[in-house]
């Protein structure tokens, strides 16, 4: 059976044939089961307060009083988000003696805003560096399709509290696919906005770069709705745009490499399935992707940045680190500041020279990673973490350094692993990305 969409649940709510205490009830006894992976995919929960909040809400409606299609629906938001009152650990031990956070960040009073039933605080990968989904501290939650693989990540938890249906929708963060990926290779629906729309405030940081916020969830019409609070835009869900002559590229570089054949037959199965409704389908010249390699030799904005904010608590706390981890964040101690600017001219001089190619067409489509989730046995060595980590970063890494707006949407064929089908538009396309989105979605899936 389909995981109920909040769209669904608004509707059931709004006529009484649920409550919002009744929802947030059934979402604890499923994170709180033996037997499931609540105590993996949450590092905190908040069961009195979450009860409290829907309760309320249930009331609220009585009242007429309803902010949002959020109201009373349970969701769960990562790790990383300060909570007034509570210690934001990061998916860490050594931020665990951290004063407690003032105040929400404002995407999480967002949420509290629009009448969200806060369940919890689900598990990441370690300071959201890495696209496994691993963390060695709370351990490791289980692919929803499969639990001897990983969930992905860095989203890791927001990815298994969704579709295990802990929560109906999930508050991610993405600097270089940690929304996509765990929404990929779980069978989810995941969104990266444009960075700039939602704020980072009170979110600890990987890189300010990179980082943005988006949401997983079980439709497109769910990640807008999640979306638009974030970005505290009116709540809209763009109308489905007609597929018949919207224009899609693939770019024969670099995104179509090294490709699992589960990866490749389901990406092709979709783009038939496309093209069959009349999306014109053009693979394009885009060798300019591949410099990435070359233009982040000498550092990342991910390791530079991280490195800037770690350094004192490494000082401090550094064997308490995910000894996975540690190592990428010390390698922006070795960039200098020239290496930092140069990389910064060079991101903005390929952003303009991808866009004078790429805004030709409606959306750029890709598989969202080269894998499959891997198993837990194949990331059990620092070689075959690395491997797989790359992997699975390598396609969506291109919609941070470009600045763009993309989505993961589900393609695989019923009974194979989950694979995901990716949109990327140009920065600020959100909206419109969205309703292409809309129309995809049904024809991809498998």
């Amino acid at each position: 059976m389909a995981n109920p969409t909040i769209v669904s649940l608004a509707a059931e709510l709004a006529a009484g044939r649920t409550t919002s205490a009744k929802l947030t009830e059934e979402a604890f006894a499923r994170i709180e089961d033996p037997k499931g992976e609540g105590r993996r995919a949450f590092i905190k929960t908040w069961k009195a307060a979450a009860m409290a909040a829907a309760q309320a809400s249930d009331l609220q409606r009585k009242a007429g009083l309803v902010p949002s299609p959020l109201a009373g629906i349970p969701v769960s938001i990562k790790n990383l988000c300060d909570v007034a009152g509570e210690t934001t650990l990061s998916g860490s031990k050594a931020l665990d003696d951290a004063p407690p956070a003032k105040e929400d960040a404002p995407v999480v009073a967002r949420l509290r805003a629009a009448g969200a039933v806060i369940v919890g605080s689900t598990n990441m990968s370690e300071f959201a560096f890495s696209g496994i989904g691993f963390n060695p501290h709370y351990g490791t939650p289980g692919n929803p399709a499969d639990r001897t693989r990983v969930p992905g990540g860095s989203s890791a938890g927001a990815a298994v509290s969704v579709g295990d249906r802990m929560a109906v929708a999930a508050l991610g963060t993405d600097t270089g696919g940690s929304v996509r990926i765990p929404a990929a290779v779980c069978g989810l629906v995941g969104f990266k906005p444009t960075a700039r729309r939602v704020p980072i405030d009170g979110v600890v940081p990987l890189s300010t770069s990179l980082d943005s916020i988006g949401p997983l969830a079980n439709s497109v019409e769910d990640c807008a709705i999640v979306d638009a609070v974030f970005a505290a835009e009116p709540i809209h869900v763009p109308d489905a745009v007609p597929l018949a002559g919207l224009r899609f590229a693939i770019p024969k570089q670099f995104v179509m490499d090294d490709l699992e054949p589960v990866v490749a037959a389901a990406f092709e199965r979709a783009c038939k399935a496309l093209a069959a409704k009349g999306v014109k389908i053009e693979r394009i010249e885009l060798a300019q992707l591949n410099e990435l390699n070359t233009i982040n030799a000498r550092g990342t904005f991910a390791a530079s940045e991280a490195y800037a904010w770690h350094q004192k608590l490494i000082a401090r706390r550094g064997k308490d680190y995910d000894q996975l981890v540690y190592p990428r964040i010390m390698r922006g101690k070795e960039m200098s500041a020239a290496d930092y600017i140069d990389l910064l001219y060079a991101r903005a001089d390929l952003q303009k020279r991808v866009s004078a190619i790429t805004s030709n067409y409606d959306a750029i489509i890709m598989p969202t990673c080269a894998v499959v989730a891997p198993t837990l046995e194949e990331v059990s060595t620092e070689a075959g973490f690395t491997k797989k980590n790359m992997l699975l970063l390598r396609n969506t890494t291109v919609g941070n350094f470009l600045d763009r707006c993309a989505i993961s949407l589900p393609c695989h064929a019923a009974g194979d692993l989950p694979v995901g089908f990716m949109l990327m538009a140009e920065a600020m396309a959100d909206q419109r990305l969205l309703g292409i989105s809309r129309s995809v979605a049904p024809v991809v899936k498998g």
